[in-house]
């Protein structure tokens, strides 16, 4: 389930109250860099299993 409008709003607003405005950029810029590492692996394993069932 993700989250709508009012929701995200709530969460938002409590990220900055727990992290403060500053930290918000950052968390986002480190969780973007994650989900394109995860990205990236999943790939790669993608990748290798095909080339594993090609031989």
């Amino acid at each position: 389930m993700i989250p709508g409008g009012p929701e995200l709003i709530v969460i938002l607003g409590i990220a900055v109250l727990l992290f403060g405005a500053n930290k918000i950029p950052e968390l986002a810029r480190s969780v973007g860099q994650a989900t394109g590492e995860i990205k990236k692996g999943r790939k790669e394993a993608e990748k290798e299993l095909d080339e594993i069932k090609g031989e």
